[in-house]
């Protein structure tokens, strides 16, 4: 029987993860999102706007779907970037110094290891110029006295990214190691920074419609297998793909199981929400469910198929599993 557990192992490291992190995350997020949270409307707008994008993705020229998630991502990278460069002047300096490091290792490999692919000048150029702006933010940060935020910290995640992308995502060190990366770390800070917005109402509003509009695109209409393929074309990091352990062969190759990060954001969200409402304890176990929930129906679909099945009912199969008798047995106790 065909099984794997590194997928569902990524899913619960991942979710436990953003649990961990979201205390300081959603401090620091408060003042940036005036402690605004989803109403049940904006909830169900969500979702309609989820499916009616995906529905609608293949039909978007490939160079906008790249421009789109490349400023997203960015975006994302900046927010995050820019709320915690307020750290000690000596972890800035590390920073700083790792990022000049890597910035030249990232052009000498490209140069050197690369340098057969197309635009391997522009790849050094981008990376030299990146490491320069960087000793300069150095220099810049052993005069300065304050300990306030730091733009010239938040530009850089995303500017390493973007050179990355642009200049190695047609390498073999892209997929799978940089790109399952990437994959994980923005899966965390979509599940840190949207899941501040969810209540415990919006959060089953949100569950039960998305997953409703899961089955319909994956299972009816087929736009989501079409819309996930479209965009991994561009090997932009909107999945996580990740070789089967047992090793599993498909016509001689290795077999490898791709997971959204969407679903990651499911799974993430019912988590935090599952922390506010029942505590720590609840949580993990919750977590601990979705996570058997998942392996189970991925080692159904890996003997018996179907090739795609909605990721968002695997998950919350194990969620129900735990919190519906407890929310019941709440109800019912007053």
């Amino acid at each position: 029987m065909n099984f794997d557990v590194v997928m569902p192992l990524t899913l619960f490291l991942v979710t436990i993860a953003a649990m961990l992190l979201n205390g300081k995350a959603e401090r620091k997020l408060k003042g940036v999102l005036e402690e605004k949270q989803f109403r049940t409307r904006d909830a169900v707008l969500l979702v309609a706007s989820v499916g009616v994008t995906i529905s609608l993705i293949v039909f978007i020229p490939q160079l906008a779907i790249m421009i789109i998630f490349l400023f997203s991502y960015s975006m994302l990278l900046f927010i995050f970037g820019y709320l915690f460069s307020d750290m000690k002047k000596t972890r800035t300096e590390l920073f700083l110094t790792a990022f000049i490091m890597g910035g030249l290792v990232a052009g000498a490999a490209r140069f050197f290891v690369f340098g057969q692919v197309e635009n391997a000048l522009y790849g050094v150029l981008a990376f030299l110029a990146l490491s320069i702006f960087t000793f300069a933010a150095l220099v810049y940060e052993t005069r300065r006295t304050s300990f306030a935020e730091r733009w010239y910290v938040a530009v850089l995640p995303p500017a390493l990214f973007i050179c990355l992308y642009l200049f190695f995502s047609r390498t073999p060190i892209w997929f799978p190691y940089l790109l399952d990366s990437y994959g994980v770390i923005f899966a965390v800070l979509i599940i840190l920074y949207l899941g501040s917005l969810f209540t415990w109402k919006t959060t089953l509003i949100f569950a039960g419609l998305l997953t409703a509009v899961d089955i319909v695109l994956v299972l009816f209409t087929g736009s989501m297998v079409s819309a996930a393929r479209t965009v991994s074309e561009l090997r932009l990091p909107v999945l996580v793909s990740l070789p089967t352990i047992p090793t599993i062969l498909l016509e001689g190759n290795r077999l490898y199981m791709s997971l959204g990060l969407g679903d990651f954001f499911f799974a993430g969200l019912l988590t935090l929400q599952t922390y506010k409402k029942y505590g720590k304890r609840t949580a993990v176990l919750s977590a601990i469910a979705m996570t058997i929930s998942f392996f189970v129906f991925e080692a159904l679909l890996l003997n018996y198929g179907p090739a795609a099945f909605p990721g968002t009912l695997m998950i919350i199969c194990g969620w129900l599993l735990l919190v519906l008798p407890k929310s019941l047995k709440k109800m019912l106790t007053g």
